[in-house]
């Protein structure tokens, strides 16, 4: 099949998150299995500075934006799947992140600036840029895309469109002067639209006007078509519910795999699994920690945002502390009031918690593959990749049993330990009780004598959560999103 692969981020040119792996990921894969899918998202200047080779394709007329708009072409990490870098200057070309600038808070032309990645992505949908090359699908992700399949639905012969959720709480949302200004035909302004209390969601038109939505579990398609997760929007996902799929993520076991990961010191796999211990060592350097092989390290890696229940670890931090034999190591930025207080408590345990605030890809894997365990308490996280990193690296996770953290991780529990099919721990509610439960269970496993947190480490290691198996669901999805195209053409 054709497919152009439509994301506002992709590993290894810009990441923020999930999304940014995922759409580095998966193309990849689906490459892999013989399709033709090509990526299109903004011309960063990260973009252009990491992307191979890119040559600008030409200009394309798109309405509204500010000065011409180019096409450049490059190839996605050192592979021969193609990029098309959506460069506009006027949008693109600045500081901060993607989404927000230096001071933290959302660019306030973001629909202009996604709107007209949208339309772009539509243009070259349509066969009407200069490539030669039109696809039989577009594959978008997340609101930043989900105006693709509004600007699609009523052209004859359109390629069919798959839309995936990554996270709904993501929503796009603008006001009614915004959906005028980007220029979606008229009558998509209605509940049948993009129209959400009187706002433009676009979000909503990727989910409203796709032929087949999925998001990135099953658990987590199942709990945003209730009120506590749906976000306003269960009742549509609800309606769609025969067009609604559950796909789990995958991870990218070239890049995520200890057996040959070039950015940790020491490599092992399920069969050396003694040799993770030099990597431990090299963690509690990094992180001012004192060196010690008996302590159980506990990592984090994340967004310090409430999302991910940070301010669960910390409320059971003194608990943790109290105990002689335990530290933690903490990577990530994000909530100005939860970066202080992670500061204070790497001040008030000093050797015992270290931090580091920022991101930093390598030393995310150190982390991973450094800890004894990996603690992971979201509130919700519809797939979640680091518990995916934590199983594959024998450091075992400590999750809130929702989303995708729920699919991917079984509980240890005696029965679970006996059958060999334990992997972490898990637990609900999201509450600092709660967490501390699971954690007190993983250090009477980690002291009980014997080889028992070993088998439940290495269990983890020998769990497929590669691309390939998603890659294949998506593949049948495609072609299904292509029946329904078909059917409503005719």
């Amino acid at each position: 099949m054709k497919i152009l692969f439509a994301s506002s981020e992709a590993v290894p040119l810009v990441k923020t998150g999930g999304l940014g792996d995922v759409s580095g990921s998966l193309p990849l894969a689906l490459h892999r299995l013989g399709h033709d899918v090509r990526l299109v998202m903004p011309a960063y200047a990260d973009a252009i500075a990491r992307v191979s080779d890119a040559e600008p394709l030409g200009t394309l007329p798109v309405p509204r934006a500010p000065g011409l708009v180019r096409l450049l072409e490059g190839t996605l990490d050192d592979s021969t799947v193609p990029v098309y870098l959506v460069d506009a200057p006027g949008l693109f070309d600045r500081g901060g992140n993607p989404y927000v600038g230096p001071d933290g808070r959302d660019w306030p032309d973001n629909a202009l600036r996604f709107g007209t990645l949208c339309r772009v992505a539509s243009e070259i949908a349509l066969g009407h840029s200069s490539l030669g090359w039109q696809p039989q699908l577009v594959h978008a992700n997340d609101w930043q895309t989900g105006l693709i399949a509004p600007f699609l639905a009523d052209v004859p012969g359109r390629p069919a469109t798959l839309f995936t959720i990554h996270n709904l709480s993501y929503q796009g949302l603008f006001d009614r002067p915004t959906f005028d200004a980007i220029g979606l035909p008229p009558h998509w302004w209605s509940p049948q639209g993009v129209e959400f209390y009187n706002h433009l969601s676009f979000i909503k038109g990727g989910i409203s006007l796709s032929d087949i939505v999925t998001t990135v579990s099953p658990t987590y398609a199942a709990e945003i078509c209730q009120p506590h997760l749906g976000y306003g929007l269960h009742g549509l996902l609800g309606h769609r519910a025969d067009r609604l799929h559950g796909i789990l993520n995958g991870i990218d076991y070239e890049l995520w795999d200890p057996a040959t990961d070039p950015t940790i010191p020491q490599h092992f796999s399920a069969d050396s699994f003694h040799y993770k211990a030099p990597n431990k060592a090299r963690l509690q350097q990094a992180f001012g920690l004192e060196e010690r092989g008996d302590v159980l390290l506990f990592g984090h890696v994340g967004r310090l945002v409430e999302q991910k229940g940070v301010d669960l670890i910390l409320a059971v931090l003194p608990q943790l502390m109290a105990q002689p034999d335990t530290q933690l190591a903490i990577l990530g930025s994000g909530n100005a009031v939860l970066e202080e207080l992670i500061r204070a408590a790497s001040a008030q345990y000093p050797g015992r918690v270290g931090t580091r605030l920022g991101y930093d890809e390598p030393l995310s894997h150190l982390v991973e593959a450094g800890s004894d365990a990996f603690l992971m308490p979201s509130r919700f996280e519809p797939c979640g990749l680091n518990q995916l990193y934590s199983l594959r690296y024998g450091t075992v996770p400590i999750v809130h049993r929702t989303g995708g953290l729920a699919d991917t991780v079984v509980d240890a529990t005696p029965e679970s330990l006996a059958a060999g099919t334990a992997t972490g721990f898990a637990f609900e509610p999201a509450t600092a009780d709660a967490l501390w439960s699971a954690t007190a269970r993983a250090l009477e496993l980690w002291h009980q004598p014997g080889i028992g947190w070993e088998r439940l480490a290495v269990n983890g290691m020998r769990q497929d959560f590669s691309w390939a198996t998603s890659a294949r669901r998506y593949e049948e999805l495609y072609r299904i999103a292509i029946r329904h195209s078909l059917a409503a053409a005719a």
